[in-house]
């Protein structure tokens, strides 16, 4: 038998989609106090929210005849008619909030308009409203939810303990007060202030009260130039590579002014950082995308904790390409900073006859020549695995496959977009044999391959044979298996070319415990210098560590 639901039943059903625990309450009414142009919001609770969660802004306040109408289901100021939808600029905008909060707890509303002299008051439980009465109040608006699923008590049952909602509560508000920095926030927890944040000029100035001193020092402003093809604004900071953390928890996006979950936009933060982040590390910071309404719906989710954009893969690349913009030129600054440097060549083509010129001039035992176009003396080999040099204020050690790695990657790059790849034919074609499983794997990546220069066709059953090799790479052994072990453990979310290159670049260059003469280490210095990003290898390792004089006074304890 088919029959309409209670009115009761159905504020409860509803109240389940949009309140998930005391955090969804904070949300909510955070939200309208935003919406209402607070420039304060102070938000209390006891014991985690289960008892009392109380929010007070200084906003508009609610005029005294709509007040009890603002408890009802599906009233709402912030739109009037279906297509208002299409351009919603505001964070809440159902009219379900207030009403699904009274479903659950006991709701009272306490307001005051700036026109008014005294406030108003009304209270609400399930569809229970009561009359407005008068109240004294300052200007704005002061909610309170009291007793939160008390008459769902099996919701109850799967809350956490006191200490974890509030902590999931500090965090949200912690988190979303860095989209609002002329707002000050704040959060009391059974009678003990817990935090303040006051209001700030810009977004960079409350970095450090939600990242810490430390963390937010790493953070570096992202580069707005990329945005300018995106119909809207991108802004941001990210952490400078080398910093990093296991999780994405700490990927911050805001919609307009809108906090979402990170995975909207994980995609762009890894192929942002595709040769600055190493393995199975994950970047951290915050973006902010101002765009059209029109262009974002936020009508997707009970919660509002997504959206859909109309033009989902234009921003998504337009962020990738602003994630690398920032980082190419971040590593620039450093390398600059690293090392002292000549002006680079006007063309790499130029670069390439110096370093010819070089080979002829320099002999293999004189160290006082090496050098000429970084500005450093290469001094000696450690380990056979590092380069040690010194620019006469400082020393640099350079890791030899690491930056020969990162030349070797961009020339790569570099031939596998031209119109025609060079590629060097093997006299003796290099033939090799795979297990079934490699075999599966070679033959997802043989066009990236084909298109870098490395040519592998088949030659009997799981025999394979390399016909030519990248231009400059064809007399070295090249380590088919470790490449392709390589490809299985990269992480599947970063482009398959670049994973390709990437690769390729690792297992065909000079390695740690292979000796260099002098004039091969001068060479890869000069040639690291002439790099888009200098400062780290295709898979995120650091290329240059630079020592100063006060590390080094400090280990001979001056």
């Amino acid at each position: 038998m088919i029959h309409v639901l209670d009115p009761q039943t159905v504020g409860q059903i509803a109240a389940g989609e949009v309140i998930e625990r005391p955090l969804s309450v904070v949300k909510e009414l955070v939200e309208n106090s935003v919406d209402a142009g607070a420039t304060r919001v102070a938000v209390s609770l006891e014991e985690g929210g289960t008892s009392l969660i109380e929010v007070a802004d200084d906003g508009g306040g609610i005029e005294p005849e709509y007040l009890a109408l603002a408890a009802r289901r599906h009233a709402t100021s912030k739109l009037s008619q279906a297509v208002d939808l299409e351009s919603i600029s505001t964070l809440g905008f159902r009219g379900e909030g207030l009403a699904s909060i009274a479903a659950v707890a006991q709701l009272e509303i306490v307001s005051r308009i700036p026109e008014s002299d005294v406030g108003t008051r009304v209270t609400a439980h399930a569809e229970d409203v009561s009359a407005v009465e008068k109240a004294a109040a300052p200007v704005g608006t002061i909610v309170r939810a009291r007793d939160l699923f008390g008459n769902v008590p099996v919701r109850r049952e799967y809350l956490k303990s006191p200490t974890a909602e509030l902590t999931r509560i500090s965090g949200w508000l912690s988190t979303f007060a860095l989209a609002y920095p002329n707002v000050t926030f704040s959060l009391r927890h059974d009678g003990k202030e817990l935090f303040v944040m006051p209001a700030v000029r810009d977004e960079q100035a409350r970095l450090a009260m939600v990242f810490g001193k430390s963390v937010a020092e790493t953070l570096i402003p992202i580069d707005g130039e990329p945005a300018r093809s995106m119909h809207g604004t991108l802004s941001g900071f990210i952490s400078s590579p080398g910093n990093d953390r296991s999780d994405r928890r700490m990927q911050l996006l805001f919609v307009n002014g809108r906090l979402l979950r990170s995975t909207l936009l994980a995609g762009a933060w890894s192929a942002g950082y595709a040769t600055f982040a190493m393995t199975g590390r994950q970047p951290y910071g915050v973006l902010f995308l101002q765009l059209p309404p029109d262009q974002v719906d936020p009508n997707i989710h009970p919660t509002k904790s997504d959206v859909r954009l109309r033009y989902g893969h234009q921003v998504a690349d337009t962020v990738k390409r602003a994630i690398a913009v920032t980082l190419r030129n971040h590593a620039a600054r450093r390398f600059g900073d690293a090392v002292t440097v000549s002006a680079a060549p006007e063309s790499i083509d130029a670069s390439l006859a110096h370093l010819q010129t070089l080979f002829e001039r320099v002999p293999a035992d004189d160290p006082a020549e090496t050098g000429a176009q970084s500005g450093l003396r290469v001094l000696a080999q450690i380990d056979r695995t590092y380069i040690l040099a010194s620019d006469g204020s400082a020393l640099v050690l350079v890791d030899q496959h690491a930056a020969h790695e990162r030349i070797a990657y961009e020339r790569i790059v570099a031939a596998a977009t031209a119109a025609t790849p060079p590629a060097e034919p093997l006299l003796v074609p290099f033939t090799f044999e795979l297990t079934a499983e490699r075999v599966a794997a070679l033959e997802r990546v043989l066009e990236p391959l084909r298109e870098s220069g490395l040519e592998i066709e088949p030659f009997g059953d799981r025999s394979y044979r390399i016909v030519a090799t990248p231009a400059g790479y064809g007399a070295r052994a090249f380590d088919i298996a470790g490449f392709l072990d390589d490809l299985t453990e990269q992480p599947k979310e970063r482009d398959v070319r670049e994973r390709v290159w990437a690769s390729l670049a690792c297992h065909s260059v000079t390695r740690a415990g292979e000796r260099l003469d002098m004039p091969e280490m001068s060479t890869l210095v000069d040639r690291l210098q002439i790099c888009e990003n200098p400062m780290h290898c295709p898979h995120g390792r650091p290329t240059i560590v630079r020592l100063e004089p006060s590390a080094i006074a400090r280990l001979f304890k001056r």
